[in-house]
């Protein structure tokens, strides 16, 4: 049984949905659904019955009565995601608790000096990218928020009757609004369309959930150590990509670069203005310090904290104003009034926070100023600053072109020695390499025209430069080298990102190179104002999609491990400062998960309190959609990096490392065997899954697909588990393994359990395989082969799915249980609740796009019955891609 309060939820949200449906639709409609419905349960309740009266049933069904039976069954998984949050939100108060007595064992086991460097050290860096598979319309994403918010307030106890009846009507017109508003985009949304996502999530959650953690954990602090913490602590920093990411999107221009950089500076100042306000009616006290009165002209005001705020509120109108002008006229030229850096925003209230320690208003000091002021430390002046991300081939391209026209040879045929050799002694000219007029591409225009705008922009309003599908040393110094003859003053930090298999093998000896480079080692020390606490910092990112859709799940996962390990060996022999960025999606294939499993399995000495995390689409919603739920949130990474910092897993024993080998050997091939080797699997991807009909989705900004051309080796990781998923399969997570696994009983029994009970790692790679299979359906998944896929392909899919059962065995051995998710039962429970919602639609896709490939015209309600099949599905599977 699920646990009381999350039945009750479902139960209420499902039964105003269906009264809706009633009230909306022809009641046939509603009778269809809970006929389906039943079935469906039927089925779930008893295993040996056969599926053919529901799929006939579905298969029967007129075009008319299509859309609004696919509309209910997606609603309702929407509705159960929204449940299931509120539910975890609740549950996760013990998050309180689990935070408080992770200080106390710190102070027991290492002392207070311990626990203050930890905290203190503590950076937590999250960035925020969209997501090509978030089919949710921004619309119903803001509904969905208030009927969580709803629900949350109807369980309070201290509610007065007319009260609850309030919440339930409240609730009642939510979904009816929900119902009556289309849940598919007609447009695919801009790259600024996504960047202005991310604003609203900062804005509706974030702007609360942050001030409000760092107070709970200074109090915390204080209870246990006697000190709070310092006011200019920032354990949690917010990046984006969101309009800066342009890898193989040629819809992120320079100038839509340019455009979310200001759209964010306008948001910053827009929020900050409704602080500053709000505290100018707050602090209404009359004393204050002799420093603060010095800086009025009125010195006998009875209202000081209100005039000084003045000149600051002055200035956040100004520079929104000016942002609104520079939006239509990219001319208008700034002034000392516009608000450049965040420093401009602190040193006012600092000033006031120091006059309230002063006067003994340490309440006051300590409230609605403090959060400000915290605020300013997490969100700067753009609230989050940019990260640019470009493949690596286009900036080698722009520099073959260039010195092609400089009659310098081929940049294209060099060897590594020589593009190195000529990158450093232009990076260490003094003479321009840049002609002022060339022939340049429109590609290389406009790699040097976004190096131009990161020249232009305010320093605190970008971050990193990463380069996709990083190879080569040559590879950064050629960003470098960009950044430069564009006009960049400082030393932006440039991020080699590793994808492939080959590429994590690589890393360590590429880094190794750029390590002992002099020139390059002076590029990365840091700046600080005192020279003894400069050292080199360098940030690496880890690619998770692309090496598991290259070399299968297991055999990246382990290529990431060994990767990060000599990286961090590497660094603390060059002495430097590493930071590892973890490029995770939200699925398992795509190297997603709970974020405790994910930091406990990480190689020890590999956090250190600081990490890099990308959070995207669907996930921000999931972890941040609300405050409540955003604060649960940083607690679960504060706890998990705190706690992988000061207590890091053990290395692996060597046996361990040299099983691990094997398996990722034995599974590598098994993978690449079918993806790349098997003659059929192309078209059976491709006629199995409604890989094509996701141009039918008005998704993301970024095309499914790096280049124009290409088949599944162009495919973006996201798309391609995204196809996976929606039949039930979820290939991506497991292909592979279970060869490896059915070795490793075979011929290392013992070793395999030590490692399943002893090494973290492995223990947190079998739970999420469990995870994966778990979530597969093998009944759905050879529906869709007997309805799509040509017979000569077949011998394929009925392989592909004997090796799925025979690894649902093989893991249950291995965990010594009865059947999947025997160990983990509020999940396999929660999937049982949805799997007679999720089934209909899989047997109704499976049907539309047989009647969409069987014709060349498809009626628009078909067409949009699909579209909503696919987003229910992912909704139901709670991950896109």
């Amino acid at each position: 049984m699920l646990p009381e309060i999350l039945r009750d939820n479902v139960r209420l949200l499902g039964e105003i949905l269906g009264e809706n449906i009633r009230r909306h639709e022809d009641p046939a409609i509603y009778e269809k659904v809970e006929e389906i419905r039943a079935l469906a349960k039927s089925l779930l309740e008893d295993k040996t019955k056969d599926s053919k009266p529901l799929v006939q049933l579905l298969t029967s069904l007129n075009d008319a009565e299509i859309l609004p039976i696919v509309r209910a069954f997606n609603q309702f998984l929407n509705l159960a995601n929204i449940a299931d949050m509120q539910y975890f939100s609740s549950a996760y108060a013990q998050e309180d608790d689990r935070l408080e007595a992770l200080i106390e064992n710190l102070i027991a086991e290492q002392g207070v000096d311990s626990l203050k460097k930890v905290v203190n050290d503590l950076c937590i860096e999250l960035v925020l990218t969209a997501h090509p598979t978030e089919v949710a319309r921004r619309t119903l994403i803001q509904k969905y928020e208030k009927i969580s918010e709803a629900l949350s307030d109807l369980h309070r106890d201290d509610l007065l009757r007319f009260e609850k009846d309030k919440l339930e009507g409240r609730l009642r017109r939510l979904i009816e609004e929900v119902w009556n508003t289309d849940e598919i985009r007609s447009q695919r949304p801009s790259a600024v369309d996504e960047a202005k996502w991310g604003f609203a999530v900062i804005e509706n959650s974030l702007w609360e959930a942050v001030p409000n953690f760092i107070r709970h954990l200074d109090r915390l602090f204080k209870k246990h150590t006697g000190e709070g913490l310092p006011l200019n602590l920032q354990p949690f920093k917010f990046y984006s990509w969101m309009g800066g990411d342009r890898d193989g999107n040629p819809n992120v221009t320079s100038d839509v670069t340019e455009r979310v950089i200001l759209l964010g500076r306008w948001m910053a100042a827009d929020l900050y203005l409704k602080d500053i306000i709000s505290l100018g009616a707050e602090l209404s006290m009359h004393d204050a310090s002799d420093e603060l009165l010095a800086q009025l002209d009125d010195k006998e005001t009875s209202t000081p904290y209100r005039d000084y705020l003045h000149k600051l509120r002055s200035r956040l109108e100004t520079t929104r104003k000016w942002i609104q002008q520079k939006l239509v006229n990219p001319r208008v030229l700034s002034t000392p009034e516009i608000i450049q850096q965040k420093e401009e925003l602190l040193q006012p209230l600092m000033l006031i926070f120091r006059s309230l320690k002063a006067c003994d208003f340490t309440y006051v000091a300590n409230g609605p100023v403090s959060d400000t002021i915290r605020r300013i430390h997490a969100f700067g002046v753009n609230l989050v600053p940019l990260d640019i991300r470009q493949d690596g081939e286009r900036h080698v391209f722009l520099l073959e072109e260039l010195t092609q026209y400089l009659d310098l040879g081929s940049y294209l045929e060099w060897d590594e020695e020589k593009r190195q050799t000529f990158l450093l002694d232009q990076l260490q000219s003094k003479r321009p390499l840049l002609p002022q007029e060339w022939p340049a591409s429109d590609d290389a225009k406009e790699v040097l025209r976004t190096c131009k705008i990161i020249a232009q922009q305010p320093r605190e309003t970008l971050s990193h430069y990463v380069i996709s599908m990083a190879q080569q040393p040559s590879d950064v110094l050629a960003v470098a080298l960009l950044l430069k003859e564009s006009g960049v003053k400082w030393k932006m930090p440039i991020v080699p990102l590793f994808e492939t298999l080959d590429d994590l093998d690589r890393a360590p000896k590429v880094m190794n190179q750029l390590w002992q480079n002099h020139w390059y080692r002076d590029y990365i020390k840091t700046e600080d104002e005192d020279a003894s606490l400069r050292k080199q910092s360098q940030t690496v990112m880890i690619g998770y999609s692309d090496s598991a859709k290259d070399a299968g799940k297991l055999a990246a996962t382990w290529a990431q491990y060994k990767a990060q390990e000599k990286l961090v060996s590497l660094a603390e022999q060059h002495d430097v400062s590493l930071v590892l960025f973890h490029g995770r999606g939200g699925t398992v294939g795509r190297g997603g998960g709970p974020v405790e499993k994910a930091m406990a399995s990480q190689p020890p000495g590999s956090v250190k309190g600081r990490i890099r995390v990308t959070e995207q689409g669907e996930m921000i919603r999931y972890k941040f959609g609300l405050p409540r739920v955003a604060f649960n949130s940083l607690s679960t990474y504060a706890i998990a990096t705190i706690t992988a910092t000061v207590d890091p897993a053990p290395a692996p024993r060597q046996e361990w490392r040299d099983a691990m080998e094997t398996l990722s050997k034995v599974s590598l091939e098994a993978y690449r065997s079918v993806v790349r080797g098997h003659k059929d699997f192309v078209p059976y991807f491709r006629s199995l899954t409604p890989e094509q009909e996701l141009g039918k989705l008005a998704l993301g900004s970024r095309p499914a697909k790096r280049k124009a051309t290409g088949g599944v080796e162009s495919l973006r990781a996201i798309p391609w588990v995204f196809a996976w998923a929606q039949v039930r399969l979820n290939l991506p997570g497991w292909l592979g393994t279970g060869q490896a696994l059915d070795y490793a009983l075979e011929n290392m029994p013992d070793t395999l359990h030590e490692m399943k009970t002893e090494w973290p790692f492995f223990v947190a790679y079998l739970e999420l395989l469990e995870m994966v299979v778990g979530k597969a359906d093998l009944e759905v998944c050879t529906h869709y082969e007997r309805q799509l896929v040509d017979p000569a392909y077949q011998g394929l899919g009925q392989d592909l799915r004997a090796q799925l059962a025979k690894l649902e065995n093989t893991l249950n051995e291995i965990q010594g249980q009865e059947k999947l998710l025997d160990n983990n039962i509020l999940l396999q429970k929660t999937l049982n609740v949805r799997k007679p919602y999720i089934d209909p639609l899989n047997y109704l896709q499976a049907e539309l796009l047989r009647r969409d490939r069987s014709t060349e015209d498809i009626l628009p309600e078909l067409e949009q019955a699909l579209k909503v099949t696919m987003a229910g599905i992912s909704a139901g599977m709670r991950n896109t891609g």
